[in-house]
């Protein structure tokens, strides 16, 4: 059940990322509230699954989820740029999270 709870806070991760783009520096009710919210589900779930998994563990692929899911909402929702590198970079990242999963 940790691991569901892991990649449940790392989607909730690219939630609030999204929204605090969207916030316009907490400038924007709306988006303001959905961060805050997001963050605290975010956060409750990576301590529910900190219970079980190691730290370095759940930190690293908690972040890996965050951030390449903020890269392709980046990509897909704010057009932003995808060059190979950048994917080659998201790729290396994903392959060090299937090692960090492996190796628990």
């Amino acid at each position: 059940m940790a691991w569901v709870y892991l990649v449940i806070a790392g989607i909730f991760e690219v939630v609030w990322a999204s929204a605090m783009k969207q916030s316009d520096g907490f400038a924007r009710l709306g988006p303001s509230i959905v961060t805050i919210a997001a963050m605290i589900v975010s956060f409750a779930l990576l301590a529910l699954a900190m219970r079980s998994l190691p730290l370095g563990t759940a930190y690293t692929v908690w972040t890996g989820i965050g951030a390449v899911g903020a890269f392709l909402v980046g990509i897909f929702v704010f057009g932003e740029a995808a060059s190979a590198m950048r994917i080659f970079a998201a790729v290396l990242i994903v392959a060090g999270l299937g090692l960090m999963k492996w190796s628990a």
